[in-house]
């Protein structure tokens, strides 16, 4: 996502008749084509290297900047370095960036302009993360400060797990503090990708999460426009992007993630920078999003652009794809930790069909009868009971292990008992592995759990039988199979 950004970046600076030089040192990228760029320095981003190929560009002419928006969180760390040398930023200044990334400055902005934020506490000490996590209220999420893909993030529900956490997963200190936030079960996450010009705002799209907030951005899948929110939370979240984007100044892309709970809305954070939803929103809205931010750092206005949101009635869906089946052993169960290596994007007039697309393009035949197999964390039984229903009306037998069952049969709904694998066999994964179960809706929660329904899972991904680890995403499959079930899948022209 951040090669295409920076490839658009190049081609729209060509278009202005500015000369644009590209460092990168990964041999994958489009970037990196000798057509691309104007000139290519296959350099390590690092310090030393930039600044000396900097000081080496410069005898060839003038310098007008360096853009660090597009790559994600490497360039961003070299802001300091670059500004330390007299060396300008195109677009949002470093001090922003730096209030965007630090959580106690961040704070105070956040209070000024009266926007809620889920609790939190940032500690220096493992001491200091214990007191800190009790004055916030378990489960809470922990994650170091500035990591880029969720990278060693965990919810905890208690101290024991607190401390296990801070002794093997990261080392707290003084220059790498442990950040705590409040974890909001079940709410809605949301992303908003906006350009700023430092006077106007452009919110290019609102994109609402299809997992909860819980499950990486990047690993989630999302519709845009929204497909649940209410016409009021969404003018809302447009309104708090906007303010955000004039109070920090930012000049060029900006992504802001919130959780929606109760009509409530709550700021998770700020990325003056470009995010990986980009190349989804310009497909999906038909507006060079990369393209036109990169005009505005190097000078252009917005209003010059006439941009507007194009409504045209189409839903598109952007679904995660994942390398499990590649890494013996892995569990597949979705968390903070980004996991996805890449993504595919379903587009039609209705939810569900634009979903089903999404997973059909991600390598998930959702099937269009059978058996679906239910098991599921306490909290998410009842939420179990339409779809259930939902199932048998489509023409599935439905089994479940002993509690779900339990729970679905009280409710009056005709569903099978299976085994659990503790339990002896025959069991689930047997009917898994003679082809018996064609959907799994398994949704777990604490360590034991996790292990005792690892097997379940793994079978589902050997087997290539669709699988959903959510609530969410259950719902979603389950809209998905209503609209296959009336028609077939369709093919739309991206363009005109």
């Amino acid at each position: 996502e951040f090669d295409y950004c920076c490839c658009h970046a190049a081609f729209a600076l060509k278009d202005i008749g500015v000369e644009s030089i590209m460092v990168n040192c990964n041999p994958e990228t489009v970037s990196t084509d000798y057509d691309t760029s104007d000139r290519l320095y296959f350099e390590p981003l690092t310090e030393e290297d930039v600044l000396e190929l900097i000081e080496k560009e410069r005898q060839n002419g003038e310098l007008l900047g360096v853009i660090v928006q597009y790559g994600g969180q490497t360039p961003l760390k070299l802001a300091e370095a670059l500004e330390g040398n007299d060396i300008s930023l195109l677009g949002t200044s470093r001090d922003t960036i730096d209030l965007a990334e630090d959580r106690e400055r961040f704070k105070d902005l956040v209070e000024r302009l009266d926007l809620l934020q889920p609790a939190n506490a940032i500690a220096r000490t493992n001491d200091e993360a214990a007191e800190a996590a009790e004055n916030v209220g378990y489960p809470v999420v922990l994650r170091p400060s500035f990591v880029l893909g969720g990278r060693a993030m965990e919810i905890v529900e208690s101290e024991p797990d607190l401390r296990r956490y801070v002794s093997e997963a990261v080392k707290v200190s003084g220059k790498s503090p442990l950040l705590i936030d409040q974890y909001l079960r079940d709410a809605i996450e949301v992303d908003v990708d906006a350009i700023c010009d430092g006077k106007d705002v452009f919110v290019a799209a609102v994109m609402e999460h299809i997992e909860e907030a819980g499950v990486h951005s990047g690993d989630s899948a999302c519709s845009l426009p929204p497909y649940s929110l209410p016409d009021k939370i969404i003018a809302e979240l447009e309104r708090q992007t906007r303010l955000l984007a004039l109070e920090l100044g930012v000049i060029g892309l900006m992504n802001v993630q919130y959780a929606v709970k109760d009509d409530d809305i709550y700021l998770i954070e700020v990325n003056p920078r470009a995010s990986r939803t980009v190349p989804f929103v310009a497909k999906a809205t038909g507006v060079p999003v990369a393209n036109i931010a990169a005009k505005v750092m190097a000078g252009h206005k917005l209003n010059s652009f006439n941009l507007t949101r194009l409504q045209n009635g189409k839903i598109a869906v952007k679904e995660a794809v994942f390398p499990f089946a590649r890494f013996p052993g892995v569990d597949t169960v979705l968390g903070p930790e980004m996991r996805s290596t890449g993504e595919v994007m379903g587009l039609s007039d209705s939810f569900g069909m634009a979903f089903a697309k999404s997973q059909l393009g991600g390598g998930v035949v959702l099937p269009t009868g059978g058996t679906a197999f239910i098991s599921v964390k306490d909290r998410d039984k009842v939420h179990m009971e339409a779809l259930a229903v939902d199932l048998l009306e489509l023409g599935f037998d439905v089994i479940a292990t002993g509690g779900t069952a339990k729970h679905l049969k009280t409710a009056g709904i005709d569903v099978q008992t299976v085994k659990k694998v503790s339990e002896g066999r025959p069991h689930i994964v047997d009917a898994m592995k003679n082809g018996e179960i064609d959907l799994v809706f398994n949704t777990t929660w604490g360590k034991q759990s996790l292990k005792d329904s690892y097997s379940l899972r793994r079978a589902a991904l050997m087997g290539h039988i669709p699988y959903f680890t959510t609530v969410s995403g259950a719902r979603a499959a389950i809209s998905a199979l209503k609209a296959l079930a009336q028609n077939d899948y369709d093919v739309l022209r991206l363009q005109g």
